[in-house]
């Protein structure tokens, strides 16, 4: 048991700091995750798609509110057949002719003006897809971190079951031990290195998507922050300032309300298109030695049809107005609630952590560490130790976890994301409930938070349980 006891408090002295949070880092402040936004928004092709569509929707506005061509014609106007008459016939002459149509006084504004409309859409989705890309790698960061995160775990893990094996053993050949406590470290010992496969595939495949998004090779290395813990926890905003942050920013609701001003100008001048355009024209008829020709001329539509047309016309697109109103309110409300879910779900993750520092982290603790006294006394079996300490880590992970899903909420408000956020998701962050042993082969049945622990330190159930390092992380 003396060759178990520093591993031991090797393992429990690993557990995240519980103090304040001195010295540690917001994510928007990370120097790594900075570099890391800053090469993915260079080289993300959907953002230079969308740079492109903005350019081109802006260089629609000029054209809407441009006049018409003016239309140039030329002409020949001959008597028979038999040769060109002009300067010979009154009748025969050449014609050059300029025509220029004239929009009704409020049209041109108009169309202009929903242009200009649809430029703010199109600048709207390049703010989409920015806030999209940024959002993209803070996440894909988070991941790579926190699977990092439990890989260090898992290697502490590694180091207690190794030194158990070798306590078990020394036990069972001198005839103090049960052969069973050996087999079952040795069986948990496979069990981590099955385990650490899965997490190290993990962690490239985490790694791959960071690169991909900054467009470098999938196994490139990848500088993070040495762990979640080294983050600060995010700060939770007043509701108020939450809701009109988010309605702000929100690239969607802008959309929709370009959309509504775009629908609105569009009704405006359906309504303007029942007057008529103005088209002036001008020629002159050259008849060689004759006194040459000339002449002038006004031309407007005439609305004869205008009740199954322009009449039509502004319905339609009073119609769509009315459309672009209702879906902009429609997306106000989904932002508000999105901002809702997002401050109360971090309200909820914030409040937990506070729970991991000051509470269960250190009963975790405090119970391993008198389940190991009370083994070293003889008053609980080994395996009681045992499931102390999967205990305590599986409170870590449920740690990591949650840290990571208060991060990955913060993400969410900056992106202003309208995916669904309701609180409760993250209490049961890295799998399994905080603080119950997450054997695969455990036949004891799941605790509540620490309640495994404590159990086994009060001489309770001696069934071993692994950690969810060794099952379910």
């Amino acid at each position: 048991m003396r060759r178990l006891r520093p591993a031991i408090l090797l393992l429990v002295a690993a557990a995240p700091a519980l103090s304040a949070a001195e010295g540690r880092v917001p994510l928007a402040d990370d120097p790594a995750l900075a570099r890391l936004v800053s090469e993915t928004l260079e080289a993300r092709p959907e953002l230079r798609s969308a740079h492109a569509m903005a350019r081109a929707e802006h260089e629609r506005v000029p054209q809407a509110g441009a006049l018409p061509d003016p239309v140039l014609s030329l002409g020949l106007q001959n008597d028979g057949f038999g040769g060109i008459q002009v300067g010979k016939m009154e009748t025969s002459y050449y014609s050059i002719g300029l025509a220029q149509t004239f929009p009704f006084p409020g049209k041109r504004a108009l169309r202009a003006e929903a242009a200009a409309a649809g430029a703010s859409a199109a600048i709207a989705s390049l703010d989409r897809a920015r806030l999209g890309a940024e959002a993209d790698m803070r996440r894909a960061y988070v991941d790579l971190v926190l699977v990092r995160d439990r890989l260090a775990l898992l290697g502490r893990l590694e180091a207690l079951w190794a030194r158990s094996e070798g306590t078990a053993r020394s036990r069972y050949e001198s005839g103090v031990g049960a052969q069973t406590d050996l087999l079952r470290a040795q069986l948990e010992r496979t069990r981590l290195r099955q385990r650490r496969v899965a997490l190290e595939a993990e962690e490239r495949a985490r790694r791959a998507v960071v690169n991909r998004l900054r467009g470098q090779p999938a196994g490139e290395p990848v500088e993070t922050i040495a762990s979640l813990e080294a983050l600060a926890d995010p700060a939770l905003p007043e509701r108020d300032a939450a809701l009109a942050d988010a309605e702000a920013r929100s690239p969607e609701l802008a959309s929709a309300r370009a959309a509504a001003q775009q629908a609105d100008r569009e009704a405006a001048l359906a309504r303007r298109e029942r007057f008529p355009d103005v088209t002036l024209s001008a020629g002159l008829m050259p008849r060689g030695a004759l006194e040459p020709m000339w002449q002038v001329g006004l031309s407007v539509p005439l609305p004869v049809f205008s009740g199954r047309k322009q009449s039509r016309a502004v319905a339609m697109s009073a119609a769509r107005a009315e459309n672009g109103v209702a879906a902009a309110d429609a997306f106000a409300q989904v932002v508000r609630l999105r901002a809702l879910q997002r401050e109360e779900s971090l309200a909820a993750a914030l409040e937990t952590l506070a729970l991991y520092r000051g509470g269960l982290l250190v009963q975790s603790r405090a119970t391993a560490e008198s389940a190991l006294a009370q083994y070293v006394t003889g008053r609980v079996p080994f395996a009681s130790v045992l499931e102390a300490l999967a205990g305590t880590v599986s409170d870590e992970e449920g740690f990591l976890g949650v840290a990571a899903e208060a991060q990955r909420l913060w993400v969410a408000s900056r992106e202003v994301s309208l995916d669904e956020a309701l609180p409760g998701g993250a209490a049961g962050g890295g799998g399994g409930m905080p603080g119950a042993g997450g054997a695969a082969s455990a036949a004891a049945p799941a605790r509540a938070a620490g309640g495994g622990a404590q159990a086994a330190a009060s001489g309770g159930s001696s069934s071993s349980s692994s950690s969810s390092m060794g099952g379910g992380m």
